[in-house]
């Protein structure tokens, strides 16, 4: 006697894979909303070195001071009066973000510290001076 299989394929025997898809896609969208982004200010400086050198993990905008005196913020050269409104549009966009100075070691300290008074004129008082660590 011969023995019949049912070569049928049963349809209902797969997961359902899209409420998994909409929870990842949920997650992804969260994550990105809560990320803080890092206002890079757009070009590389030679910092001085620091013994007690740290690292600071919310610096959310960097400003840069080339030897020449020049002012970058957010990839942009600006001046050094418009500091302080650059500094106010982006503290609106992130309130409680801490600002990076990295000052060329060429750079002089009275531009440093103008550019230190402007953005506390702007209403930022966590401001930290980059440095790197000798080896």
């Amino acid at each position: 006697m011969k023995k019949y299989y049912d070569n049928q394929d049963n349809d209902d025997t797969g997961i359902d894979m899209t409420p998994m898809l909409d929870i990842v896609f949920i997650m992804l969208i969260f994550f990105i909303v809560t990320t803080s982004f890092v206002k890079e200010s757009g070009i590389d400086v030679h910092r001085p070195t620091a013994a007690t050198a740290t690292t600071v993990d919310k610096a959310n905008i960097i400003i840069a001071i080339e030897a020449n005196g020049a002012v970058w913020i957010d990839k942009r050269q600006i001046d050094i009066a418009s500091v302080r409104a650059n500094i106010e549009q982006l503290k609106v966009e992130n309130p409680e973000g801490a600002v990076v100075i990295q000052a060329d070691v060429d750079s002089r300290s009275g531009l440093v510290v103008e550019v230190m008074d402007q953005v506390r004129l702007a209403g930022i008082q966590k401001i930290s001076l980059a440095a790197d660590k000798p080896r």
